[in-house]
């Protein structure tokens, strides 16, 4: 299983990005994949999942509004589009793949059975 996030960079206050992993070795259907963050000196926390049987999305209070999450089935890939970007919004960003996840489990990182490698996103003020 490889997940490979990518599309982190340096943007000012209030602009937009999006970030992408690439997912391969998994049998979709059965996963949850998330997306996490961990800003310096701060646990990781839940951003953003999506169930890829089905489609629906859940947010982190913080973002919501803000991120949409979304998967594309032929490419075997999970997006983050982030608008409206804020300086506490800087972390590395990770994906996750979290197989026959109930939902209570959704925003718990260590029901993940899989990560990608990270990606940083720094906000400016």
């Amino acid at each position: 299983v490889q997940l490979q996030a990518s599309g982190g960079g340096l943007v000012q206050a209030g602009g937009s990005l999006g970030l992408s992993c690439a997912a391969s070795g998994l049998t979709f259907g059965s996963y949850v994949m998330g997306w996490f963050r961990e800003a310096p000196r701060k646990e990781r926390e839940f951003v953003s999942a999506i169930r890829w049987s089905g489609g629906s999305t859940y947010y982190a209070d913080s973002v919501k509004g803000r991120f949409t999450i979304s998967r594309d089935n032929a490419k075997n890939t999970v997006s983050l589009q982030m608008n409206s970007l804020k300086p506490v919004d800087t972390a590395v960003y990770y994906c996750s793949a979290g197989r026959d996840l109930i939902l209570s489990n959704y925003r718990n990182p260590p029901a993940y059975n899989y990560w990608g490698q990270g990606t940083l996103v720094t906000v400016s003020s």
